[in-house]
């Protein structure tokens, strides 16, 4: 793959970080795509940009859309950020934190910028083992939107080039991912996961992203690197 472009969603958040290393390995040339969509957690879209610099992308791209004009959502919206639910409580349902279409969103905004690049690769860091009920990190999603895209571009439709959505870490467990984000080099102290962190930036370590990942870093044996507000 080398010399071909792939546009990455960078989030800032772990997951993101190991794609992008993922894309890396595997030749591209990397272009990185934040959004900033109202988050309450925009504390992440620094962390992005920290991640972006570290991997030496060859450009970071940053977009604003303000989807708290939407709401439904305790990430855009005056909705608590469910914390210190159980594990099997996670493991199941859609959570509050669920944003309304949001993936769809962004991998069509990755889609866009794919094509004026002439770049036909686009990466994606969901995953369906660990992924707190959500409906777009599934690979029916994946492989949806991957058909929508082949069909609605003009690259698709006049056959100059066949889009690909990867998500290389969509199989792995989080533990796998820390492991597998490690061979590749990737420093977790660098990212942000939290949903709803403190007004210092730290991590809550209360919030479902914030249980997932301390638990995971437990399993895999090292300290995560990240600052945490104190736990009760």
């Amino acid at each position: 793959m080398d010399g071909s472009r792939a546009v990455v969603l960078l989030s800032g958040g772990l997951d993101s970080a190991t794609a992008l290393a993922e894309a890396k390995v595997a030749g591209f040339e990397t272009y990185a795509l934040t959004i900033q969509y109202g988050q309450r957690h925009a504390v992440e879209v620094e962390a992005s940009r920290r991640v972006a610099r570290a991997a030496a992308v060859a450009r970071h791209l940053e977009m604003d859309i303000d989807l708290r004009g939407f709401g439904g959502s305790a990430l855009t919206d005056e909705i608590d950020v469910p914390k210190d639910r159980p594990d099997d409580v996670i493991a199941h349902g859609i959570p509050d934190t669920y944003v309304p279409a949001r993936n769809t969103v962004f991998l069509s905004l990755a889609l866009a910028w794919a094509e004026s690049l002439e770049a036909f690769d686009i990466f994606v860091g969901v995953n369906c083992v660990d992924y707190s009920g959500y409906p777009d990190c599934r690979p029916e999603f994946l492989r949806a939107f991957e058909a929508l895209a082949n069909v609605a571009t003009r690259s698709g439709v006049e056959g100059t080039g066949r889009f690909r959505v990867h998500a290389p870490l969509l199989l792995l467990d989080k533990p796998q991912i820390i492991r597998r984000g490690l061979e590749l080099g990737v420093d977790y102290s660098l990212t942000h996961s939290c949903y709803d962190p403190t007004e210092e930036g730290l991590a809550c370590g209360r919030c479902d992203a914030c249980r997932i990942r301390r638990a995971a870093f437990e399993r895999v044996g090292i300290a995560d690197p990240i600052g945490y507000a104190a736990l009760a």
